[in-house]
């Protein structure tokens, strides 16, 4: 009889937390059928030692245990191991569980719950970072983003708008977008996921309790991915679900994100900027930028405009979690597209001008017209985009 659902863990060299880990599985409230399924990639410490362990202690609770693996001198990574589990495993619904994270008892239950009102969606939920005081800004932006923001926030530069650990989903849907790439060590398993779930009209809901206690750890697999991969494949799917529906559009900030972006975009998405914005006079005295590695003759110059001569749809290169105030804040973290340098560090006295510029955009773009559909449910978020308009920002 299959399981209700299985909670998937891939493990390699966990033997520092596994005990915590598999503790948590056992003391899940749920009331349907769980099983745990296990797939050890290449452990070479006491990891298996462990899970053979709570393998008695769980199946004599109820919750079936399957175990594979391989004992390669390699690990074949995430993705690898993440999708041996899901093909070994039974459930209906599938709940990704990191062999350092440890789960609140209610969190099978409340995830499931969910997911049978969103059979389409990835549910994620709130987390409890440990170390408490490492990223903070990060775990600020996975707890608070608001519903049609775990949307709105998937171009920032920190990855999916609800983070894998806390995923759970239905096993068909799952089938319907993955399997996970398995490229291995250096390979965003889970943010290309995530691209293909949207493209594929999937929802992003967030239940808003704290249900996993969230490791951090600088040589966990998460910390091999450069961020120029990341940087690539976000700029690849900007161009895809926003910029090929526009004719043009400008970069606001001429500073060294502003370029980059410029410089990574495919040559047609080059053509379509007019121009970039800026409230930094001497970039804007200077009067445009020319772009050098251009083979082009003569080289193109994109002009740099202040923001109140630019005119939208706009690509925003700036930081989000360190802008405050009533509107700044709400205004970037909710239209922002793609992040880049921190504003912090602008002289005093800029905020109040930064925060006209956001302003002006976000007034700009609304009088243009929403372009994200929002679920009647509330807390979803699904990817069903219209195109905006050729003179429509993006909001």
């Amino acid at each position: 009889m299959p399981a209700q659902v299985s909670i998937i863990l891939p493990v390699h060299d966990a033997e520092p937390w596994l005990d915590e880990c598999l503790r948590s599985v056992l003391q899940q409230d749920f009331q349907g059928s769980m099983e745990l399924s296990v797939f050890n990639d290449g452990s070479k410490d006491k990891s298996m030692t462990i899970i053979e362990k709570w393998k008695v202690k769980l199946e004599g609770s109820g919750i079936l245990v399957v175990i594979g693996g391989h004992n390669c001198p390699s690990p074949r990574g995430v993705g690898y191991a993440k999708n041996q589990a899901i093909a070994q495993s039974s459930g209906s619904y599938l709940c990704f569980l990191d062999s350092d994270d440890v789960m609140m008892p209610q969190r099978v239950r409340l995830q499931h719950e969910a997911a049978a009102r969103h059979p389409t969606s990835i549910i994620g939920c709130q987390v409890r970072r440990e170390p408490p005081n490492s990223t903070e800004r990060y775990t600020r932006w996975i707890n608070q983003l608001a519903p049609d923001q775990l949307l709105t926030q998937v171009f920032t530069s920190h990855g999916p708008t609800v983070v894998m650990p806390t995923w759970f989903c239905s096993r068909a849907w799952f089938s319907h977008v993955g399997p996970f790439d398995e490229g291995g060590r250096g390979v965003p398993e889970d943010l290309l996921f995530f691209y293909d779930h949207l493209r594929r009209g999937g929802g992003v809901v967030r239940v808003d309790q704290s249900l996993l206690l969230y490791r951090f750890r600088p040589g966990a697999a998460t910390q091999s991915v450069l961020e120029s991969t990341i940087w690539t494949h976000r700029v690849c799917f900007l161009e895809e679900r926003a910029l090929r529906h526009w004719a043009t559009f400008t970069i606001w900030n001429a500073g060294r994100q502003g370029r980059r972006l410029y410089r990574s975009l495919s040559e047609g998405a080059r053509r379509k900027v007019v121009a970039f914005c800026d409230v930094d006079e001497k970039k804007i005295q200077k009067g445009f930028y020319c772009y050098e590695e251009s083979q082009e003759r003569p080289k193109p110059r994109v002009p740099i405009l202040h923001f109140r001569a630019a005119r939208p749809p706009f690509v925003i290169c700036v930081k989000l979690a360190p802008l405050q105030g009533p509107h700044l804040g709400h205004v970037l973290v909710e239209d922002v597209i793609s992040t880049g340098p921190e504003i912090r560090h602008l002289r005093t006295g800029t905020s109040s001008a930064v925060l006209g510029m956001a302003l002006r955009c976000w007034l700009l773009a609304r009088a243009r017209g929403a372009t994200l559909e929002k679920s009647p449910n509330y807390g979803e978020s699904r990817s069903t985009l219209r195109p905006p308009s050729r003179d429509q920002g993006w909001s």
